[in-house]
């Protein structure tokens, strides 16, 4: 069987997601035969280093031999049960480690499918539970400028990125927007964390005059991924759990993109020394094997839902496959493999690997900046290096980055005009000095005209 055999049947009943599908009238399909570690392989022949982990879900690389071999076991003992009114092993277990591992007095779990629902979750919660204490009237939520948090339609109506939400606009409860600390927006001479500082002001003028009616603040801590990896310093996170304590305001923490070793440390927050009240978790909870998501929150959230049936405080959101025993066994899996093999530390070196490998892009002239948290490093090209603007998005010359990376044993899939290394933990310093190569050939090539 050739590529061209799947892409024949794929484009006759398949909507890909995310995608323009008249694209593919010039731009192939690449189906995917097989993975192997970082490596991905066409019904051709191709290879591919898989550079953004898969949309950002692989941690340990395809077809790992432990979280396989998990799945398989769990698979031949059971499949999944309904987890109203019943329970199983391995989500207690997986339970467990996460209340561990996470951030201190986040002490129950409550799963859906994927990031999005998880979001969706965390916001009715906080809500509810105003409602359940007598406060109804705390209904609105304060996000930052340039947000992601999904695409459905409470999550859209938190995020701020125009490309996805524009369109369903009518549809959305309005949040309140405040600037993002986004460090590449700093003044010149100004440090990340000074811009963090002063960009603060503006959430603390929002808080004092919303606070009253509004349920929860919910942020990216550290990166704005889907928002072209737009990153900013942790002290802002520590003012911000400040300010909502003193404010009486939730705390939600969408960590979907950013847990479990990304930024070099387990979970964002560890960096800015904080507990959300909701933390929210999926991608790399199940290292890209199954569909899981989870928020975590604290006992004083549970208690005010806790009560006799009568009196309609549950939480009555549920989803089909709600801790799902094959998911709950592949993400055991996962976070045995960090006990194990010391992964932060190992993504520490790796990290300083990708630093190097990328660092003479700075010096590029259509290249604003090269930022980098953990193992996600971005690369912002711009028309004039001393000005802090994009490409028009008309011009989609990521696309030509993401079409010479193929051709170069490489996916990347840039975000408009920025170009982002996320890769799997199992990438060694050779795989990750040619994705440097072959990034800045792209840019290159992108930046010509």
């Amino acid at each position: 069987m050739k590529n061209s055999d799947i892409v024949k049947r794929d484009l006759d009943v398949l909507w890909h997601p995310c995608t323009q599908m008249k694209d593919h009238e010039w731009l192939p399909l690449i189906p995917v035969k097989k993975g192997e570690g970082v490596w991905l392989e066409d019904f051709d022949g191709n290879r591919y280093i898989d550079a953004i982990s898969s949309w950002w879900v692989n941690l340990f690389g395809h077809c790992h031999p432990h979280i396989s071999g998990a799945v398989q076991q769990q698979a031949a003992e059971l499949e999944h049960v309904i987890l109203a009114g019943f329970s199983h092993e391995p989500v207690v277990r997986l339970s467990e480690k996460l209340v561990q591992i996470t951030p201190p007095g986040l002490s129950r779990c409550f799963y859906t499918d994927n990031g999005s629902s998880a979001v969706e979750v965390a916001l009715k919660m906080s809500y509810h539970y105003w409602r359940n204490t007598g406060k109804p009237e705390k209904l609105k939520f304060i996000t930052l400028s340039n947000s992601y948090h999904g695409e459905t339609l409470g999550t859209l109506g938190v995020g701020d990125v125009a490309l996805y939400k524009e369109t369903y606009k009518p549809l959305l409860m309005e949040a309140i927007t405040v600037p993002s600390p986004d460090a590449f927006l700093r003044e010149p001479g100004s440090s990340w964390a000074e811009h963090a500082e002063r960009m603060f002001a503006h959430m603390e003028a929002a808080l004092e005059r919303h606070a009253h009616e509004t349920a929860a603040v919910i942020v990216e801590p550290l990166v704005q991924c889907a928002g072209t990896m737009r990153m900013y310093h942790p002290v802002y996170l520590e003012r911000l759990r400040e300010a909502c304590d003193r404010h009486g305001v939730h705390l939600i923490a969408d960590e979907i993109a950013v847990g479990f070793g990304r930024t070099g440390t387990m979970f964002a927050c560890e960096q800015a020394g904080i507990s959300p009240d909701f933390m929210c978790l999926s991608k790399g909870l199940t290292a890209g094997y199954l569909p899981l998501a989870t928020v975590l929150t604290h006992d004083r959230i549970y208690q005010a839902f806790y009560d006799d049936y009568a009196t309609l405080r549950a939480f009555l959101h549920s989803h089909s496959y709600t801790g799902n025993p094959l998911a709950c066994a592949a993400a055991l899996a996962t976070l045995e493999l960090f006990e194990r093999d010391d992964v932060i530390a190992r993504n520490r070196e790796l990290a300083r690997e990708m630093g190097e490998a990328f660092a003479h892009l700075a010096d590029h002239p259509h290249v604003g900046e090269v930022r980098q948290t953990g193992m996600v490093l971005a690369a912002e090209m711009v028309p004039d290096k001393h000005k802090p603007e994009p490409y028009p998005w008309e011009e989609r010359r990521g696309m030509i980055v993401y079409q010479h990376a193929l051709k170069n044993e490489a996916l990347m899939r840039p975000l408009g005009s920025v170009v982002y290394l996320m890769p799997p933990y199992v990438i060694t310093p050779e795989q990750i000095r040619h994705l440097a190569r072959v990034a800045t050939e792209g840019i290159d090539l992108a930046t010509r005209a």
